[in-house]
């Protein structure tokens, strides 16, 4: 090949659509091409003109508009225009022109229709616009993975064995032993059909029937858990795997409406889930000291790598990432108890941020607060509860979990508060939004009790759910607040990079990516009146009302996900080559895949942002009132 001829296959084969096309569709491309100039103002396509090549730009700029004339976008090096008119009747649906000096590769309807028909990643990049192609990507790696599209009534092995609540000690045992399982079923008979009542499992038999010494004829009921934690069997695998993590539990009962389907245990996940991320909050509750939860928070960076190398979700990585987090803090709060004695007063420990979102990383820090029963007495219990918050905050920087720089944590006082307190902090921060509250709105508006009474954050969600949603002022603020951080795409979709600092020529995937994003959807969020913490699980919430528009909800999902799996993959990456992970990236560190896609995830960011801007007046700039 020419050596003009091999730059431009060079060139083109960096950019999708092209980049993951076969050799030879290259070279059909190459030998075909016709190359063109423009100078800056120069109209290119006019509409409803006829036009028989698809434009690849090499260099320079250009916008398109809509018929109304209206600016529809703008382009740059390694994009690609007039498909859809070439799909159509070859005639220009949207005229261009160039804003810049203009170097243009025109590939011919003939090949453009070859490559449509021999290359489908090609076709389907043609075919549908920005935000379309993003879900086609997030779609196809979800189908990729066993754990996403498998239901949980494929880990259903057996037969459910359960009995009447009625049954005695010894007799539920022997059921166990005949069956051969780890955990009996009980079920209320009083009604016109059995009902879930609770579970006995080999451990509950240790630690309450054994251990006490109890009589082979005590009812079973008497030693039961109840309220029950369930999957529906529409769920998929990784939703289990993900109710487990959550809420530390070994067996999970699959329900058909009030029919019980089956039973799934830890180990049956686990043949599913390599990453041995369940395996790894199992251990932590076995150890007896902060050295023993030293040691094995080593193996969390190497869980959070398996699992971005099986393709898991970002949804399934951060929730695994906080439920590990969210098992340490749980640890650590026992073995407090076992150091200092029972608590005063009864309490309610909360995870702050990204834990409580279900959305951690392995580069992250604590935030945390504890809401005290009414009855604190400052003088009497506050000693007790400062040396508490000390021991889980230290232990928590022994396994890796950095202190909060901003102080955000359970041993500063402001923290530590009665729960009528905290309700007085959260009407406050909605009824009077400056600027502090603005901040703390950022953080503690995704909470998660996650220790003792947890009723305590309950009451809260409880309280912003319905005082926020009617507060409008308080929403024009809190979007305002949230228009402060945008994505880092400039004016032709290049991306906008930090000009000096150790960081030069990067942009932050979490500074101007994740974070940018869950700010906007947890203003959506608390205007609908969602519960719900978890930004994804927010959405969902979205969806069912008319805060935005069409599929708007869907596209930033999208949007959501591919900008956080490339920056757990840019985590990943930097653990398997021995360097201290972050969130800094440099363009040319990634596959043009990725640069195309997170610019089209990015623009998907940018909409939103001006629509949050627009539902909410948010249009001046944030100030204390």
């Amino acid at each position: 090949m020419q050596a003009e001829l091999l730059d431009i296959r060079n060139h083109i084969a960096q950019h999708a659509p092209f980049d993951e096309m076969p050799e030879e569709l290259l070279e059909r491309i190459v030998s075909g091409i016709e190359v063109s100039y423009y100078r800056a103002g120069t109209q290119i396509l006019e509409l409803h003109q006829q036009n028989t090549q698809l434009h690849y730009i090499r260099s320079g700029a250009i916008e398109i508009f809509r018929r109304s004339g209206e600016l529809y976008n703008r382009l740059g090096e390694g994009d690609i225009y007039g498909q859809f008119g070439l799909l159509r009747n070859q005639k220009v649906r949207f005229p261009v022109k160039a804003i810049e000096d203009c170097l243009i590769y025109k590939i011919p309807l003939e090949t453009f229709q070859h490559l449509w028909e021999n290359d489908e990643n090609f076709a389907d990049f043609v075919e549908i616009e920005d935000h379309s192609r993003l879900r086609s990507v997030i779609s196809r790696q979800q189908k990729s993975n066993e754990l996403m599209s498998s239901k949980v009534t494929r880990l259903i092995s057996r037969k459910t064995v359960s009995a009447p609540t009625t049954v005695r000690l010894q007799e539920a045992a022997r059921i166990m032993t005949d069956h051969g399982v780890s955990a009996l079923l009980l079920m209320d008979e009083t009604g016109e059909s059995p009902r879930l009542k609770g579970i006995i499992t080999d451990r509950d038999l240790r630690t309450r029937a054994v251990t006490n010494a109890l009589p082979s004829e005590t009812p079973i009921s008497e030693i039961m858990s109840e309220g029950l934690i369930t999957i529906s069997a529409r769920s998929y695998i990784f939703e289990a795997m993900l109710t487990m993590l959550h809420n530390n539990v070994h067996h999970l009962p699959v329900m058909e409406g009030h029919e019980v389907r089956g039973v799934i245990a830890l180990s049956d996940i686990v043949k599913y889930e390599s990453q041995s991320s369940l395996y790894l909050v199992s251990n932590i509750y076995h150890q007896k000291n902060v050295l023993g939860l030293k040691k094995i928070s080593r193996d969390v960076r190497d869980s959070f790598v398996r699992m971005v190398n099986e393709d898991a979700n970002s949804h399934m990585i951060g929730s695994a990432m906080a439920g590990i987090g969210r098992s340490f803090s749980q640890r650590l709060l026992e073995l407090g108890e076992e150091k200092l004695g029972p608590p005063p007063v009864p309490y309610c420990y909360m995870a702050l941020g990204s834990m409580a979102r279900d959305e951690q990383l392995v580069v992250t820090d604590q935030d945390n607060a504890l809401v005290l029963d009414d009855s604190f007495i400052p003088e009497e219990h506050d000693g007790y509860f400062l040396a508490l918050a000390k021991f889980v905050s230290d232990g928590l920087a022994e396994c890796g979990y950095t202190y909060c720089t901003g102080d955000i944590m359970a041993t500063n006082p402001k923290w530590r508060q009665p729960l009528k307190v905290w309700k007085n902090y959260f009407t406050d921060w909605i009824d009077n939004p400056k600027a502090e509250a603005l901040l703390n709105s950022n953080i503690f508006f995704d909470l998660d009790g996650i220790h003792g009474e947890t009723r305590f954050a309950e009451q809260l969600k409880d309280l912003i759910a319905t005082k926020a949603s009617a507060s409008q002022r308080f929403l024009t603020f809190l979007a305002r607040n949230a228009l402060n951080r945008t994505p880092p795409l400039g004016f032709f979709r290049t991306f906008v990079l930090e000009e000096d600092g150790k960081h030069q020529k990067t942009f932050n995937l979490k500074r101007r990516g994740t974070a940018p994003v869950s700010d906007l959807i947890r203003v959506h969020a608390l205007a609908c009146g969602s519960r719900s913490q978890n930004s994804f699980e927010r959405l969902q919430d979205i969806a069912k009302t008319k805060l935005m528009l069409g599929d708007d909800a869907g596209n930033l999902r999208d949007a959501l996900e591919f900008i956080s799996i490339v920056r757990i993959r840019h985590q990943a990456i930097a653990i398997e080559e021995g360097r201290e992970p972050d969130n800094n990236v440099r363009p040319e560190d990634l596959s043009p895949f990725e640069r195309s896609h997170l610019k089209d995830a990015f623009q998907i960011v940018s909409n939103a942002q001006k629509f949050l801007r627009f539902r909410y007046n948010a249009g001046g700039a944030t100030r204390n009132v």
